[in-house]
C-alpha cells in the first residue's frame, strides 16, 4: 500500500455493506480505492452462528446479485468454487445457513486488493478538498495517513443493553453478541435467563431449550413485546424490502418517518415463523408427560435494574400493562436486546459542518451523503445510522446492494449500476 496518491474512496470497516460495495467497485478500473478493518479478518456476528441457523432473506441477498447476476462475486459463484453447487441444489431452500454466509464473504474478501485487515481508522480530517484518513496497524502499532476524495462510513453497530445494565455488566451477564464463544459457561447453571424479544433471542432460547434435558437447569425468556412477535411473513408485506418503498420514504418528512419505524419494526426485527414452531413443537412433546418444562416464557416484561446477591443475580422487572414490579432470580443473563449504530468519534468532528433533522440524527441525502452546510464536491458517505433517514434500507441485505449502487453512481458521475425501478406489484401513493 503507498500513501502517497489520493484514492477516490476510503472505506471504514468491512462488515457486509463495505464488503459489497469493495466486491462491486473491483471491476470499475477508474476508482481507486481501500477498505480499511481492525478486526483481523471477516466476521459476520461470530457470537450468533449457531448450527442449523438461517438467513431470513434468501441467497440472492448476497453482496452483488441485485446489481450484478454475472459477478464473480455472487453466491452461487462461490458455490460453485467450493464444489458446493449440487449439495445446495438438493438442499432446496433458498435460505441458506448463517455460517455459509460468513463463509462466503470471508473468500469475497480475500479475493479483494483493495480491503485491508487489521487497521483501525482512527481519525479523518478535512484536507484540500478531500480527506485525510489516519490509520493504525492494530498489530505493530504503526500509523499511516491516506488521502481520499470521498469516505464511506461502514462501521456498523454494537450492543445494546437496556441503560440501568450497561454498568453492571460481568462474567454472568452479557450480551447476544457473545453467546457461541460463551455458552459453554452455561451448562451447570442452575437458572438461566435469555432477555429480548427478537431472532436472537429467540434462537438463544431454543438452543438452550434443546439442552435443557440434559442440565437441567431452569430456562425463562423474558420480553418487553406484548407478545412474542412473528415476523412479517407474507410476501405482500415483504414488499416493504424494495428500492420502491425506499423511494416512497424518502419522500415523507423527518416526523413522519420516525412515525412509520415502529411499523415497519415488525417486518424488520420479528421472530421468523420456522423458530417459534420448533420452540412450541419441542415443549408440546415435552407436555406429553405432564412434567414440569421448568421453563418461563413472559412477554409485557421490562428488566429495569439488576443487582447481584448471595444466590446469584436479582433482575427488577415489570410487568408494564399492568404496571406491576416483581423479582426475578437467575445465575446467569443474556441479553438479546439489539444493537446501536456504532457511529466513530472522529465524525463528531463535523458536527457544526453538517445538518441536522433532530439534536441527534444527522441529515443524509438520497445518495446517503452527510449534508453539509457548503455546496461541496468531496463527501463522506453513510451506511450507519439510517433507520431515521432510509428506514427498511438501514440494515437490510439486498438493499445494502441498492445503496452501494446509489453510492458508486454518484461518485463515478454516471450510471455503473443501473438502478431498478417499479419492482413490486403494490404502490404506496397516487402520483
Amino acid at each position: 500500500m503507498t500513501a502517497a496518491k489520493v484514492y477516490d474512496v476510503i472505506g471504514a470497516g468491512i462488515g457486509p455493506f463495505n464488503l459489497g460495495l469493495a466486491a462491486l467497485l473491483d471491476p470499475v478500473a477508474d476508482v481507486k480505492s481501500l477498505f480499511f478493518e481492525q478486526r483481523p479478518s471477516f466476521e459476520w456476528h461470530p457470537g450468533m452462528l449457531l448450527e442449523g441457523t438461517v438467513l431470513n432473506s434468501t441467497f440472492l441477498a448476497d453482496l452483488v446479485t441485485f446489481a450484478d447476476p454475472t459477478s464473480n462475486y455472487t453466491l452461487l459463484h462461490y458455490l460453485h468454487k467450493k464444489n458446493r453447487l449440487y449439495q445446495f441444489y438438493f438442499y432446496e431452500d433458498l435460505h441458506i445457513p448463517r455460517r455459509e454466509y460468513n463463509e462466503y464473504a470471508k473468500w469475497v474478501a480475500a479475493q479483494l486488493s483493495s480491503c485491508h485487515f487489521g487497521y483501525r481508522v482512527e481519525n479523518v480530517t478535512e484536507r484540500d478538498e478531500c480527506y485525510a484518513v489516519f490509520i493504525r496497524n492494530i498489530e505493530t502499532g504503526e500509523a499511516s495517513t491516506y488521502f481520499a476524495r470521498h469516505v464511506v462510513v461502514g462501521t456498523g453497530s454494537i450492543p445494546m443493553f437496556p441503560p440501568p445494565i450497561e454498568k453492571k455488566i460481568d462474567e454472568n451477564i452479557y450480551h447476544s453478541s457473545s453467546y457461541v464463544m460463551r455458552k459453554g459457561e452455561l451448562k451447570d447453571t442452575d437458572n438461566i435467563t435469555v432477555v429480548g424479544s427478537g431472532q436472537s433471542a429467540a434462537e438463544i432460547f431454543y438452543d438452550l431449550l434443546q439442552d435443557q434435558k440434559h442440565y437441567k437447569y431452569r430456562l425463562s425468556w423474558l420480553t418487553r413485546s406484548p407478545e412474542f412477535f412473528q415476523s412479517e411473513a407474507a410476501k405482500l408485506g415483504r414488499e416493504v424490502f424494495s428500492p420502491d418503498y425506499v423511494s416512497y420514504f424518502r419522500t415523507l418528512d423527518f416526523e413522519t418517518r420516525l412515525q412509520a419505524l415502529p411499523d415497519l419494526d415488525k417486518s424488520r426485527k420479528g421472530i421468523e415463523q420456522s423458530t417459534l414452531m420448533k420452540i412450541y413443537e419441542l415443549l408440546y412433546h415435552r407436555s406429553i408427560e405432564r412434567v414440569d418444562p421448568n421453563v418461563i416464557l413472559q412477554p409485557m416484561t421490562e428488566v429495569t435494574d439488576i443487582e447481584q446477591s448471595p444466590t446469584g443475580y436479582k433482575l427488577f422487572c415489570r410487568q408494564w400493562q399492568k404496571n406491576e414490579e416483581f423479582m426475578h432470580h437467575s445465575d446467569k443473563v443474556i441479553f438479546a436486546t439489539g444493537y446501536k449504530p456504532n457511529v466513530p468519534d472522529w465524525l463528531n468532528a463535523f458536527g457544526d459542518k453538517i445538518e441536522w433533522e433532530d439534536h441527534k440524527r444527522f441529515k443524509v441525502d438520497d445518495a446517503y451523503r452527510l449534508v453539509f452546510k457548503d455546496n461541496r464536491s468531496h463527501h463522506l458517505y453513510m451506511l450507519t445510522n439510517l433507520d431515521h433517514s432510509h428506514g427498511t434500507a438501514a440494515t437490510n441485505l439486498a438493499l445494502s446492494v441498492m445503496r452501494n449502487q446509489t453510492i458508486i453512481n454518484d461518485i463515478c458521475g454516471r450510471e455503473v449500476y443501473p438502478l431498478a425501478a417499479d419492482t413490486i406489484f403494490q404502490r404506496f401513493y397516487r402520483k
